[in-house]
């Protein structure tokens, strides 16, 4: 009967829907952390255990591997508990669960086929027995189509139970530890989340342990991969000076890069009583993990938890500190020798695994063919350019809308040059690099590498390093994995990479070994510009390679940038940054709506100016120095340093001066910046927020 109401005829919200005398259960376990032997009995009576014996229909189990309620060891004690009768039961496990939900279509669509055929069978009296077949799966991966998950199905004679019909053993090590248990249960280890359905399976990569609470024993990594199909055994000692422990067994997967995986947030409690007081004296227990089916891959290793709290349940309130070792058996991990389940979804993955095996050998021939047609266009090459690694002449992009992009552009890059591509917002920086890099078809005009014509695919490119508009990688492999990767699509050698010179510019140090996607957005774009560095390229384009490093790797880039353009190889930047570019350019051109404004030596476009800052060793000395120097003026001091009007005197004269009294010169710049220079040849035009 539900709880009894309270005055006003409402109901009990202690207890809500709840049979009084089992809610009266819960309240005395909730309170106390622990069961006393009526709320046991209650229990007990209320299980089915009791009632399978008289079970005589035939029954069908399906049971969801993602479920802490009720994971996969309470549909195998039904099974037992029904079969011991004769009555006739079968048993197949999917990949869902109250915190999986439902799993992949292509699961449902099993469970779906298995209830039908069982329902035809004993209900309509249609159909074949379905017999006891035992079947189960575990995903795959991803649908290529609706990007959902994908679960494949497998199948066996005789259903193994939780203990599989074979064995693999792993050891797991690590010393005695003491835990401690938190007064109350809290705080307390997270491993699933109450009423969170699906959301909860998400907990199983991030599932945390509180320090101090937990004991932790580490394998190995695995030399080959092992599927789990059922419930692992581990043996563990324990030791209190109570006499009883209430602890939380859970066995992680630990890929290479440390990553910690708990299975379908799945944990084994365990109480035991008649503990010793030193774990020295304590026997081995062995405790039966939760029913698992997971594939643990070759590389990866175990961690065995064992916790004294978790949020998921009550424990003992009071404080106590045990001590957990491990025992004198491995980890045992149960494996079915089975067969996959053909479905339609598999037949139609084989086609199409057909289909894009015969697109990927026309794409083969058709880029061979291209490349024989690029080629012969490339045998021609044009004199005056042949030395040069990069000639722009008469470039003009228009859009179908009209929009002109790009409409007369026409500069050089040469040898041992830094050239900065300078323009507002909207003047076409981007689109001609798009076009330089063969992504878009000029309207008109010519590129030229090394005497090269430049047209899509062409050879030449691979003479060309380049970032543009943004790094692009493969999130699941690493750092330097995606650099070999890369390389190995070029089909040149590896010693022609120069791996190290590349992953030196990055500056990533041990993170080169993590999966890309947790690198935040500068480590991303310095393993880039190290991807376009691969195979020192003669001419390297960049698009803004300082965008999302901070100020000791912007100088850092300036230093490497200056470095490379030497033994014949050049520079293209494209930057907003101007004081940069003033520092670490040598030649710059500066675009305005889709024309060039300027072009030549930095020094040139900046302009002679009268005024000129000093960085000086003792700027009070030179101050006394250059007044006693006819024409020149000091002017007022800016942020410590020596502002001079030269008024017409040679700026070496003034630094021969200042160096024969002794007074060290660090650096002269005019005062005119790149900036200024650039304002005024831009003004304050802008086309928009973005680049085209």
């Amino acid at each position: 009967a539900p709880g009894a109401p309270m005055a006003g005829g409402l109901p009990d919200p202690s207890c809500g829907r709840f049979a009084s005398d089992v809610c009266a259960a819960y309240l005395r376990i909730a309170a106390t952390g622990q069961a006393d032997q009526a709320a046991v009995d209650l229990l007990r009576r209320s299980s089915p255990a009791g009632v399978l014996d008289r079970i005589e229909a035939p029954t069908l189990l399906v049971q969801g591997a993602a479920d802490t309620l009720f994971p996969l060891g309470e549909a195998d004690a039904n099974a037992r508990g029904i079969a011991a009768n004769g009555t006739p039961v079968r048993v197949a496990w999917f990949t869902g669960g109250h915190d999986g939900g439902s799993g992949p279509q292509t699961d449902s669509d099993r469970v779906k086929f298995l209830t039908a055929q069982w329902l035809d069978h004993y209900v309509a009296g249609t159909g074949d027995a379905p017999g006891d077949t035992f079947t189960f799966s575990r995903i795959a991966g991803f649908d290529a189509m609706d990007r959902g998950l994908v679960a494949t199905g497998y199948r066996t004679d005789d259903y193994p139970g939780l203990g599989g019909d074979a064995r693999r053993e792993v050891t797991v090590a690590g010393p005695p530890q003491p835990v401690a248990n938190p007064p109350g249960g809290n705080p307390a280890a997270i491993s699933s989340v109450p009423f969170a359905g699906s959301l909860s399976s998400l907990l199983s990569g991030v599932a945390g342990d509180i320090p101090g609470q937990h004991a932790r024993f580490e394998s190995e990594p695995l030399t080959e991969a092992v599927d789990i199909v059922g419930a692992p055994t581990v043996s563990v000692r324990a030791a209190s000076s109570s006499g009883e422990a209430v602890l939380f067994a859970k066995l992680y997967v630990v890929d290479p890069e440390g990553a910690a995986t708990l299975p379908s947030g799945l944990i084994a409690p365990i109480r035991l009583s008649g503990l010793p007081a030193t774990v020295d004296a304590a026997a081995p227990v062995t405790v039966t993990l939760p029913a698992i089916v997971h594939r643990v891959e070759a590389g990866h290793r175990l961690r065995l938890v064992v916790a004294t709290s978790d949020q998921a349940y009550t424990t003992p309130i009071e404080p106590a500190v045990y001590t957990v070792a491990v025992g004198d058996t491995p980890v045992s991990l149960p494996t079915v020798d089975s067969d996959p389940i053909p479905t339609e979804a598999a037949l139609w993955r084989w086609v199409l695994v057909g289909l894009i095996a015969a697109i990927v050998i026309g794409l083969v021939v058709l880029v061979a063919v291209l490349r024989l047609r690029h080629r012969r266009q490339d045998t021609s090459i044009h004199p005056e350019y042949a030395d040069t690694p990069l000639a722009v002449r008469h470039l003009r992009k228009e859009y179908a809308d009209g929009f002109v992009a790009v409409s007369e552009v026409d500069f050089e890059v040469h040898p041992g040059q830094v050239v900065g591509l300078l323009g507002p917002n909207g003047a076409g920086k981007t689109t001609t690099l798009r076009v330089l890099m063969g992504l878009t078809q000029p309207t008109a005009g010519e590129i030229y590498v090394f005497g090269h014509r430049l047209v899509p695919g062409s050879p030449v490119l691979s003479r060309i390093g380049a970032l543009v508009e943004g790094p692009g990688f493969l999130p699941h492999l690493s750092g330097l994995e995606n650099l070999r990767a890369y390389w190995r699509a070029t089909g040149r050698p590896e010693a022609d990479a120069h791996f190290e010179q590349a992953l030196e510019i990055a500056g990533l140090g041990s993170s080169v070994h993590r999966r890309v996607r947790k690198y935040s957005h500068g480590m991303r774009q310095r393993l880039a510009i190290a991807q376009a560095m691969l195979g020192l390229p003669e001419l390297l384009v960049l698009d803004e390679p300082t965008d999302g490093l901070d100020p000791p790797q912007i100088a850092e880039m300036r230093r490497v940038l200056q470095r490379y353009a030497t033994d014949g190889r050049a520079v293209l930047v494209s930057s907003h940054l101007l004081a940069e570019v003033e520092q670490t350019c040598t030649h710059a051109v500066v675009v305005n709506k889709g024309r060039i404004v300027a072009s030549g030596p930095v020094e040139d476009i900046v302009g002679d100016s009268p005024s000129v800052l000093f960085e000086v060793s003792d700027p009070t000395a030179a101050r006394d120095v250059l007044n006693d120097l006819g024409g020149v003026r000091v002017l007022d001091d800016a942020d410590g340093h020596l502002v001079v009007d030269t008024n017409g005197t040679a700026r070496s004269e003034v630094v021969a001066e200042l160096v024969r009294a002794g007074i060290g010169v660090d650096r002269v710049v005019p005062r005119r910046r790149l900036e200024d220079a650039f304002l005024a040849l831009v003004g304050e035009n802008s086309r928009g927020s973005g680049d085209r």
